[in-house]
C-alpha cells in the first residue's frame, strides 16, 4: 500500500515510530513530543492494541495520556477485521488528532488491520494532517513494507528477514525497532538489499523518529537510530548467495544519529543538530 495521495505534501501529519521501551514514568520526552504536536491538552488520541496480547496494554496507554495532560484519549478495540468496520472506531478516527499503535506483534496488525476501513481511514487521515505514531511493532508497521521477524547477526543473508506489506505511511523507509538491544543490523540490511529503493531505519529502544512532512526525520530520545542509505549501492550479491550465506554489499551508506539529528530523505543528508 503506498501513502494516499496529499494535495498540499505539507499539510500531512507526522510518522512517530518509536524503537520500543519508551520511557513512560520519569523523562517522558518522546510521548511528551507526541502529545505536543497533536495539539496538546485538548488533542484528541485513538489507541490500536491490536498487537498485544495483553489485554491491559490499551487501558495502561489510555491512562498515561490521560495522566501527561490528555483530555480525550480512547481505547480502540479491534481484534478482529470486524472490528476494524466497526462505525463507532471509524467516527473516532475521523475526528481524532493522533492515532498510537502498541506494540506486540506486527503480523497481527498487518493480518488484522490490512485492507480494512480502518486502515484506509488511518492512511487518509494522515495526508490531512492527523499524525500517526507506534511503538516497538507499531512502528515496523507503518511503511509500506514491513519487517515481519527475523534473525540476529549483523552480516545480511537471504534468509535473515521476513517482510509482509505494513500499513503504507511511507514508501520511503523501511523500520526496524529495538535495533541496536536485539542485534538487528543484518536483518535490516537484508530487507534493503531486497529493496534498495528504501531508507532503513534502524530505532534503539527509547529512541523516535519524528517524521516530519516531506519525509525529515528528527531524532527524539535517550538512545540512536542507524540510517541505512542504498543509494550509491553499486554491488550486491543477494541474487548468488544461497540461504544461510553471507550477502555483500558495497557502497552502502550509514549514519548513526542521536537526540537532535536529523536526516532529509530528498537530499539524502544526515546533520547532528
Amino acid at each position: 500500500m503506498c501513502p494516499s495521495n496529499s494535495s498540499d505534501n505539507s499539510a500531512r501529519g507526522f510518522i512517530v515510530p518509536i524503537g520500543g521501551a519508551e520511557e513512560k514514568f520519569h523523562n517522558t520526552e518522546i510521548l511528551d513530543r507526541f502529545v505536543d504536536i497533536c495539539g496538546g491538552r485538548t488533542a484528541k488520541i485513538g489507541i490500536i492494541p491490536t498487537a498485544s496480547e495483553l489485554e491491559d496494554t490499551g487501558r495502561n496507554y489510555e491512562k498515561l495520556f490521560r495522566k501527561l495532560g490528555i483530555r480525550h484519549a480512547r481505547v480502540l478495540q479491534m481484534p478482529t477485521r470486524k472490528d476494524c468496520r466497526n462505525q463507532e472506531n471509524l467516527d473516532y478516527i475521523s475526528a481524532a488528532d493522533g492515532i498510537f499503535i502498541t506494540g506486540g506483534n506486527q503480523l497481527r496488525l498487518s493480518t488484522t488491520l490490512g485492507g480494512t476501513p480502518v486502515a484506509q481511514l488511518i492512511r487518509r487521515r494522515n495526508a490531512e494532517g492527523m499524525h500517526v505514531g507506534g511503538t516497538s511493532a507499531g512502528a515496523a508497521f507503518m511503511p509500506e513494507h514491513m519487517i515481519a521477524g527475523g534473525l540476529e547477526g549483523s552480516t545480511p543473508s537471504p534468509d535473515m528477514v521476513t517482510m509482509a506489506p505494513g500499513l503504507g505511511l511511507t514508501n520511503n523507509f523501511i523500520i526496524d525497532q529495538h535495533f541496536r538491544q536485539r542485534d538487528r543490523l543484518g536483518r535490516l540490511l537484508t530487507a534493503l538489499a531486497y529493496n534498495p529503493f528504501a531508507v532503513g531505519v534502524g530505532l534503539d529502544e527509547d529512541t523516535a523518529a519524528f517524521i516530519r512532512p516531506g519525509d525529515q526525520l528528527e531524532v527524539v530520545g535517550s538512545g540512536g537510530i542507524t540510517i541505512i542509505d542504498p543509494t550509491h549501492l553499486s554491488y550486491s550479491s543477494m541474487d548468488l548467495a544461497r540461504r544461510g550465506e553471507p550477502v555483500s554489499l558495497i557502497g552502502v551508506g550509514l549514519h548513526i544519529l542521536i537526540s537532535g539529528g536529523r536526516f532529509d530523505i530528498k537530499s539524502r543528508s544526515a546533520v547532528p543538530d
